[in-house]
Formats: C-alpha cells, structure tokens, sequence
C-alpha cells in the first residue's frame, strides 16, 4: 500500500471538517495517547498544547520550549497512520515561514493558531492576526496544511458580554479570508449562540467539548464540523491515576493487583 503524503494527509483531514457530522478530536499529548485514538477508531489525532506542556514538566502559555514541542508533536505523528493536528498556541514567536517548516517536518498536517497573547491573556489587534494567518497560509503553498483559527473572546471575556458574539463572528470572517480552514470560539457554550456564529460564519466551526457545553449529538445538529477535548483526558488519566495511587497507598490489595 502506497504511504500518503503530507497533501495527502492534509486533504483528508480536511475533509473530515462536516457542518453536522462533526470530526471528534479526543486531544493527545504523546505517543501512547496517540495511538489510543487512533486504535479506538478516531479519523484524526489532535495535540493539546496544555496537556503536552504539563507531561513535558512545563506550564501552558509558551512556556514549552520549541524544540521540546515540535519534537514531541513529531513522535505522536510517528506514532499514528492517520492525520495529526497540532495545538502551536500563537506560534512561540516564529515566522510564518518557520513555523510551517517546522510543523511540515513533523509530519503533522494542521495547527490550532490562537488570537490572544499566552503570556499577558490578551486579545490581539485583528489586523496583526490576520497577518500572522495569511502568512502561514502563504508558507503553506504547495505543500498544504489545515489551519485552525482559535477565537478567544469567550475565553477572555473581552468586551461587554453582549458584543461579544458579533465580535467572535467579525474575527472568524476575517480569519477565514486570510485564509483559515476552520475557526475555533473556544469557550463559546450557549446553544443559540453556537447556532448564530457557525450560520454567521458560513465555514467549519470548532467546539470545545466540556462540563456544561451541549452534548456532541446536539453540537453536530447545531452545524458544528469540528469538537475537540482539549486537555480534559489528560485531565481525567491524571485524575484516575491520582485516585489509583490512594488506594494504592492506603494498603486496598485488590486495586494494586488489578493496576499491575
């Protein structure tokens, strides 16, 4: 069987963006997490750059260094047949020539790109994000590569709560004209509002799933093409093994003999 190439890999992971029958995207951070979505039949692997970051023994906001992030996203595309996307945060700096070869060599075919400064937690000018998305669009030429845009008004909580929907919206058209595939309202939760921006928007939407959020058969009858985990399994194994050690320590043999 003929191995896909990078385009290859990029195409199809495109086309797994479909208003209502949504690709679900429980997010990896590293190999073995990988291969798991992979194995429990998932289309498509996504990183989280949060759950990467604390398994590498950093902090999210950009606190990874870059070498440390693309070669991990590099050993959980090695990991896997099937397209990786990754979360780059907004890019630790890089030139958008950069950031793509960098990203290419990896072997991943997309990247999650956010709108807010992960250091200071603030919105950027949407004029400089644009720049920042067209440019890596451009750097992509030939080579093709499935662009994420992240929204972060929600998850800011800029501006007056009832601007911040058509502000979410004029930033997700403008994202999409420089050349993203998908937008990504991160945080956004309300039905009616989902409803609102992907019908607004008239594009692939992505949404986090999580605590409070509609359920995923509701999300895909609300158009949604995209939902992501982002570092809530990480979270949970965390959370699990937490609670397997307790046991463990307090002397429960049975637990310890079923954790061998």
């Amino acid at each position: 069987m003929t191995e896909l190439t990078l385009a290859d890999r990029a195409a199809a992971l495109r086309a797994l963006h479909r208003p209502g029958d949504p690709l679900i995207l429980p997010n990896a951070w590293d190999a073995g997490s990988a291969r798991s979505v992979a194995t429990a039949g998932f289309p498509a692997v996504a990183t989280s750059s949060g759950a990467v970051a604390e398994a590498l023994g950093h902090a999210d906001g950009e606190a990874t260094p870059v070498g440390e992030m693309f070669d991990a996203v590099t050993r959980i595309a090695a990991a896997v047949a099937v397209p990786v996307t990754a979360d780059l945060e907004r890019g630790y700096g890089l030139r958008p020539a950069e950031l793509v070869e960098r990203l290419l060599a990896t072997g991943a075919v997309g990247c999650n790109i956010e709108d807010s400064d992960p250091r200071t937690g603030e919105l950027v000018d949407v004029e400089e994000q644009v720049d920042l998305l067209a440019g890596i669009r451009a750097a992509a030429r030939g080579a093709d590569l499935v662009l994420n845009a992240r929204v972060d008004v929600f998850l800011r909580a800029a501006g007056p709560p009832e601007e911040r929907l058509a502000e979410a919206v004029r930033r997700a058209r403008r994202y999409l004209a420089a050349g993203a595939d998908c937008v990504y309202p991160i945080m956004l939760a309300d039905p009616a509002a989902i409803r609102a921006l992907v019908t607004e928007v008239d594009a692939p939407v992505n949404v986090l799933a999580r605590p409070g959020a509609p359920g995923l058969a509701e999300l895909a009858g609300l158009g949604v093409a995209r939902i992501s985990f982002g570092s809530g399994l990480y979270a949970a194994a965390r959370a699990r093994t937490v609670e397997m050690l307790a046991a463990i320590r307090s002397g429960d043999e049975a637990f310890g003999e079923g954790a061998r």
